[in-house]
């Protein structure tokens, strides 16, 4: 809004990431509030009606943690509680997935939440994009043409989000169990074909290029079984280690963003259904084009701290 009215925010982008944080908590994505803000630029009360009408009323226990996240305040019993519970946790990443995270900058958490969970939420994209998993033909309808399917409420998704296992494995790389979970969408890619090319984002990062790029992570549930070439999340594995010499070495006035990220080493990183592929946002990554059998069926999740490094300038 204040863009818009051609304003400038000083501390911009962490104001906008806890901005992100208490939507997310409030139960609304991001996309979406911005195109309901952005068309009808709503007094306050109605926007808070609109967010009540879309996500239902937050329990107490939500409204208490954002309080006390705006207030600076302590976090609340209940909080502290979940916290906990996560500490005392057998770990989900071993050793093995530490070093594979160090080295490569993603990790795959296997089995981050149950068949039956993972089942109810692929039901779900099935229904939002009105598609018949025994049906080719149905497949293609109302698929999204940029994969993304703008579905952010759903019992099923919740479910998935509040999974304790994908909460540790978040923890374990973050440092911290004091994390809030994302509010993001779901994804439904079909198979190419005559006159249904792939037409999803390429190869690219959602973060400043600003040097150096601070630690954060990102995450793509699978909600079917997804073989590398059934559209599977590409990443250039180990680019997090290395992002800083190869933009030193672009010649001047050259556009990072618009050269050739697959010939950086890009990688589709295949995975079961309820495997979580966490990765560092430093790496360039997308969706790529299905050439397999069935549909790419997923949903995105992040945790992250209330608090995180970040650039006001975007490179």
């Amino acid at each position: 809004m204040a863009a818009r009215q051609g304003q400038g925010l000083k501390g911009a982008e962490a104001e906008a990431h806890r901005t992100q944080i208490v939507l997310a908590a409030l139960g609304v994505g991001l996309e979406q509030t911005m195109q309901y803000v952005l068309r009808e630029a709503p007094e306050f009360a109605a926007f808070e009606d609109w967010i009540v009408r879309t996500a239902g009323a937050p329990d107490a226990a939500t409204v208490a943690r954002i309080q006390a996240l705006v207030d600076g305040g302590p976090a609340p019993e209940a909080a502290l509680q979940l916290q906990a519970r996560i500490d005392a946790m057998e770990p989900v990443l071993d050793a093995d997935d530490l070093a594979h995270w160090d080295e490569h900058g993603y990790v795959v958490v296997r089995q981050a939440t149950t068949p039956e969970h993972c089942a109810a939420a692929a039901q779900a994209v099935w229904e939002a994009v009105r598609a018949d998993p025994a049906d080719v033909e149905s497949w293609y309808a109302h698929a999204p043409r940029n994969t993304m399917v703008q579905m952010f409420q759903h019992p099923a998704f919740d479910v998935n989000r509040r999974s304790l296992r994908i909460h540790k494995a978040f923890a374990q790389l973050w440092g911290t169990a004091d994390l809030w979970r994302s509010t993001d969408r779901c994804g439904f890619n079909p198979p190419e074909r005559p006159g249904y090319p792939y037409g999803g984002q390429g190869m690219h990062w959602d973060v400043s290029l600003h040097q150096p790029i601070p630690f954060a992570t990102q995450g793509i549930l699978y909600l079917t079984d997804t073989p590398p070439e059934q559209g599977a999340l590409t990443l250039v594995p180990g680019f997090h280690r290395r992002v800083g010499d190869w933009l030193a070495q672009l010649p001047a006035g050259v556009e990072p963003r618009q050269q050739d990220l697959h010939a950086l080493g890009a990688t589709p990183i295949g995975a079961g259904a309820g495997d979580l592929v966490i990765w560092h946002q430093a790496l360039p990554h997308g969706p790529s084009p299905n050439r397999g059998t069935q549909p790419r069926l997923v949903q995105y999740i992040n945790l992250a701290p209330a608090q995180v490094p970040c650039h006001d300038t975007w490179v």
